[in-house]
């Protein structure tokens, strides 16, 4: 996927702004707080129709304007979305889309922010909420069952409530459960093969950027015993443990074991790097997998999704800034922001669009 054209109407500190992108390489430069990251945001917000930061999206317009608007061209195909504070409209060329189903995927991103580092360092939510927009991406069908499942969930979990008061039937409560444990096994599936699939590349992205022979995998924890991801494992499994912790969800009111309690860890070298990684461990182990990513997407949708790094070279010396752009593959369109271009080497860099950001203003410099 390439995009080609990107539009802002009064989105973050931009009034309005028309860009032609680098089909490969793009480097945003800037000194913080000048926009670089807005156009990240922009396009994520373009491809995913949510910001990635913790923000409310209504921070997303311009100070006092009533309304922002994104767009975007990927080959002949335009995307819109326009935001006010009430709602947000979202369209594939002039059609408005109402279903997010049938617009996630039309614009794939892969994102590599500050806020990345959470996928190691916060809660399980985080590592879910992740697993969810990438595969949301891979695939339309895994959305819908994972919408199916939220549903599910959420009347299992009324009911589960409810028994207090009104007793329980126990015929009731089975039909919502087996309807559960349906769409629980296509997740869980889903989830697996693909970390499965980032387990491929991801200790070789590792190494190549430290220079150094790590091992660095992750490890799927759903919070069932499972000695295998077969249908029938995977029922027999959520079956027992549904049936002999029935009375403790009822006391609590709420489903207590399924994927929406998943969680991975990251090992690197046989320890789990949220204990024992330093912060540079960690920032390039995050790196790898956001490179490991761009393969999976590869892999599963035969196209190249696009490439977000944001301020991607902080804190590295000047032989892994160098290892890492050598490592980005050319058939892929990246989109990088940086202060400076200090201790990069110009062949890894060779024909990249640059452009100075300050204060909203963008200008553009053909070469290096």
């Amino acid at each position: 996927m390439i995009l080609n054209e990107l539009k802002l109407t009064k989105f973050r500190n931009y009034e309005t702004l028309s860009l032609f992108l680098n089909p490969h390489l793009n480097i945003f430069i800037g000194k913080n707080g000048v926009g670089k990251t807005n156009i990240l945001e922009s396009i994520y917000f373009l491809g995913i129709t949510k910001t990635y930061r913790l923000i409310e999206e209504k921070n997303l317009i311009k100070k006092n304007e009533l309304f922002c608007k994104v767009e975007g061209t990927i080959k002949k195909q335009k995307l819109k979305i326009v935001l006010n504070e009430k709602e947000k409209k979202v369209y594939l060329g002039k059609i408005e889309i109402k279903k997010l189903s049938d617009y996630i995927s039309n614009l794939n991103i892969v994102i590599f922010s500050h806020d990345s580092l959470d996928i190691i360092t916060s809660s399980p939510q985080i590592r879910r909420k992740f697993l969810n927009i990438s595969l949301a991406q891979i695939s339309k069908k895994y959305l819908l069952k994972l919408n199916q499942y939220n549903l599910i969930l959420k009347t299992r979990n009324s009911y589960l409530k409810s028994i207090k008061n009104s007793g329980l039937n126990q015929q009731y409560l089975n039909i919502i459960t087996e309807k559960l444990i349906e769409i629980a096994i296509y997740i869980y599936q889903f989830r697996n093969n693909f970390i499965n699939d980032l387990n491929n590349n991801i200790s070789f992205y590792y190494k190549k950027i430290v220079n150094e022979n790590d091992i660095l995998y992750l490890k799927y924890l759903p919070n069932i015993e499972l000695k295998d991801f077969t249908n029938e494992e995977i029922k027999k499994e959520l079956l027992k443990i549904y049936h002999l912790n029935q009375r403790k969800e009822i006391l609590n009111g709420f489903t207590l074991y399924g994927p929406h309690r998943d969680d991975f860890i990251f090992y690197l070298n046989n320890e789990n790097i949220y204990f024992y990684g330093s912060g540079g461990q960690q920032k390039t182990a995050i790196i790898a997998l956001k490179l490991s990513e761009v393969d999976v997407f590869i892999k599963n949708t035969g196209e190249e999704p696009v490439l977000l790094l944001d301020d991607i070279f902080s804190e590295f010396d000047k032989f892994k800034k160098n290892n890492l752009l050598k490592l980005i593959k050319d058939n892929i369109q990246v989109i990088i922001t940086t202060p400076d271009l200090n201790n990069i080497y110009k062949k890894n860099i060779k024909n990249a669009t640059i452009f100075h950001v300050n204060e909203g203003i963008i200008i553009k410099k053909e070469e290096v």
